[in-house]
């Protein structure tokens, strides 16, 4: 009885739990099986596969998955190169520091939305954003970022609200460091460049692996920015999986198709999410 009683008391918040996560993943599933477009109600029955060929032939499709694996790749290099720069140079003591820290983190508050706003007005407009006064400061012609590159805007803007994040996991691991080893190094003639390969990067590589892997899960479903900003436009230049998958569902209102790419964004997180936890649990048994 005592080793029950804890799980019965566990049961209902695993049971709750258990269905805020197979409801919605069956009624998708479901839904991608049947037809199901909100235009023409009376087509309704079992499509089987159809949806799924039809999300794959898409003309969209390939440059959507092309996009989004530039968007994660670049993304995940910029935040981890500039948080390992960044952390190391507010590891070291200096006055104001723990201002620095929290004004370098605080753009990883700010809601997604909120930071398209930001940059597609007050940074990248090319009447009156912030890049444009530098740009005609030097003589130069503003650049209209999000018309003529839209993808590499929207980069930078998810960029630099996940860098702080990064910064923050480097920042952590910098301060369980072997201060006395460091030292040694030091007295031994060990230049910085040494220090840092040889000391520095090896102790990040779990950091690096973990910021990695949290990432790209969430990247995979950046949505806010292109929405916000270039509403996947011009054209697809700048449209991902997610924003595919959402103008199926609320564009052309097929539900159907619309499942059967939520489908396949699941099938491609969860495979990119198996890679990346066996790295990590490789590099943690280092």
């Amino acid at each position: 009885m005592k080793r029950l009683l804890p799980r019965l008391l566990m049961a209902p918040a695993v049971l709750t739990l258990l269905m805020w996560m197979v409801v919605p993943l069956v009624m998708t599933i479901y839904f991608s099986l049947i037809r199901y477009n909100l235009m023409q109600p009376e087509e309704t029955g079992f499509a089987g596969l159809e949806n799924f060929e039809y999300f794959l032939t898409d003309p969209s499709f390939s440059v959507a998955v092309v996009n989004t694996l530039l968007l994660l790749g670049s993304v995940i290099v910029i935040t981890v190169l500039l948080g390992i720069v960044v952390a190391l140079l507010i590891d070291a003591p200096f006055p104001g520091r723990g201002l620095v820290r929290l004004l370098l983190i605080s753009p990883f508050f700010v809601m997604p939305t909120v930071n398209a706003l930001l940059w597609k007005h007050m940074m990248m407009n090319p009447i009156y954003g912030v890049l444009a006064q530098v740009w005609m400061f030097f003589g130069a012609e503003p650049v209209d970022w999000l018309t003529n590159f839209p993808l590499l805007s929207v980069i930078i803007m998810v960029s630099w609200q996940w860098l702080p994040f990064a910064t923050l996991i480097f920042m952590t691991a910098l301060q369980s460091m072997n201060r006395e080893q460091i030292e040694a190094a030091r007295m031994d003639g060990a230049t910085y460049l040494q220090q840092l390969r040889y000391l520095y990067l090896p102790h990040l590589g779990r950091s690096v692996a973990v910021v990695v892997m949290i990432e790209l899960i969430f990247l995979l479903s950046v949505f806010a920015e292109i929405f916000t900003t270039t509403g996947g436009g011009p054209g697809d230049a700048s449209t991902n999986v997610a924003f595919l998958i959402f103008k199926q569902a609320l564009l052309n209102f097929d539900a159907g198709v619309a499942s059967a790419g939520a489908l396949f964004a699941v099938l491609l997180a969860n495979i990119a999410a198996a890679f990346l936890i066996r790295m990590v649990g490789k590099n943690l048994d280092k």
